[in-house]
């Protein structure tokens, strides 16, 4: 029977060292791990456009007990714990984020991954994973968007309009301080600039060689279930696509349960 105790997790903070600042990165480590050969791949977090460390809440303790692997999430530049930036991201984020994956490698002592992305994270996991294909032993991606779709940018429209509430930016705020604002504004003012219109994960995903597991809810606001299928088929690994009905952009939060088994059924024959 699987333990999805997250109580007998050990978590750790650390502090990646990059060009721009300082990167704030937590890994959880199951007390008991499985007697193997070999230890387990490690899984690596992306977070969505509004995400952090904190805001996975207690699912990355709930993935490492349930999968007796380590689980590691990371604050990107200016979001959450990590330091601030001053620019906006370029319209090259998505893929601009796999250059700083081998300082995460080599300051947090691991090679080979799995890669695990929410949302924007999982075009970000998509390209670490084609950019690393000889260390990345799988891929996950969760409400990942593949392209810009009409329904992508007109729920990022409604969400803008709702920070106009000071009770969502105090939210917000909560969870990045005083950054609040630019990470706001990193999201919304990159996917509804015209110049990102075109973006698409199209070129990179047949650089994707392992197995991948894409989970996509029916009723997410954010896109449609034209990006799951255009992962799964342009991915050159097998893949296996799972849509989920009365599920919304965050099935991780809203069903769990069911995420962490689909997770665990296909990682079943991934070292």
């Amino acid at each position: 029977m699987t333990d999805l105790n997250p109580h007998r997790i050990h978590s750790q903070d650390h502090w990646v060292a990059h060009p721009q600042g300082r990167i704030f990165a937590r890994v959880w480590t199951p007390s008991r791990q499985p007697k193997e050969s070999a230890p387990r791949c490690p899984m690596v977090l992306f977070h969505d456009s509004l995400g952090s460390v904190e805001l996975w809440r207690d699912f990355p303790a709930q993935l490492s007990a349930a999968t007796g692997r380590k689980v590691i999430a990371y604050d990107r530049l200016g979001f959450g714990h990590s330091d601030a930036r001053g620019a906006l991201p370029s319209m090259d984020f998505v893929a601009e984020e796999a250059l700083c994956f081998p300082l995460l490698q080599a300051q947090l002592g691991f090679e080979k991954f799995i890669a695990f992305g929410h949302s924007v994270g999982g075009g970000m996991a998509i390209h670490c994973a084609a950019a690393f294909a000889e260390h990345c032993c799988a891929l996950i991606t969760e409400s990942a968007q593949a392209l810009v779709e009409a329904r992508t940018r007109e729920g990022i429209r409604v969400a803008k309009a709702q920070f106009d509430d000071v009770a969502q930016m105090q939210r917000l705020e909560k969870y990045h301080g005083d950054k609040a604002r630019w990470v706001l504004d990193a999201w919304t003012e990159r996917w509804l600039h015209p110049d990102f219109a075109s973006w698409s994960l199209a070129s990179v995903l047949p650089q994707v060689r392992c197995s991948s597991l894409i989970i996509h809810g029916a009723q997410d606001e954010f896109g449609s279930v034209r990006h799951p299928e255009m992962i799964g088929q342009g991915c050159s690994g097998p893949s296996q696509i799972a849509i989920l009905p009365d599920t919304h952009h965050v099935p991780h939060r809203e069903r769990p349960a069911v995420v962490i088994d689909l997770v665990l059924r296909f990682l079943d024959a991934v070292q």
